[in-house]
């Protein structure tokens, strides 16, 4: 199973009730092709970066869904043909996840690996260095006042 994000532009002019019911279709197709559908939002009417057709605005939804490659192939093809939409992308996401934890991998051998040549354990020991909470990753350090 593979994950992808669909992301579509639906026209303005829509009501909830379309709306509602194209997010009701694409859940459809997804159940019907043995996918998941992992997570949906609806992020509103938004202007667009240019014009398509007359339309300067549109509202927007992302899909998350998890399921192969067939069941992309059959989205596709059915959203082509929905007049409600004016346009439609769907990425795969989970490969650049992968990177991402490689690279995450890959930059703490090479500090462990820093470490020992240093002569120190490989791993920060509590106390050691700046202090940040698990997983913050804004670079900010608390820091100690010194008095004068």
């Amino acid at each position: 199973m593979r994950t992808y994000e669909l992301v579509y532009v639906i026209k303005p002019d829509a009501t909830e009730q379309e709306v509602a019911d194209l997010h009701t279709q694409v859940e459809q197709i997804v159940t019907k092709m043995h996918g998941t559908l992992t997570r949906s939002e609806s992020w509103g009417r938004r202007k667009l970066a240019y014009e398509i057709g007359r339309h300067k605005e549109g509202i927007y939804v992302l899909e998350v869904i998890e399921g192969d490659g067939e069941l992309v192939k059959e989205l596709d093809r059915r959203l082509k043909n929905v007049d409600l939409l004016l346009r439609h992308l769907v990425v795969r996401v989970d490969v650049d996840q992968a990177k991402a934890e490689r690279a995450k991998t890959k930059r703490t051998e090479e500090s462990r690996r820093r470490r020992i040549a240093r002569g120190l354990p490989p791993d920060r020991q509590p106390g050691e260095g700046p202090q940040r909470e698990e997983g913050d990753e804004s670079g900010d350090y608390d820091t100690m006042d010194a008095e004068a």
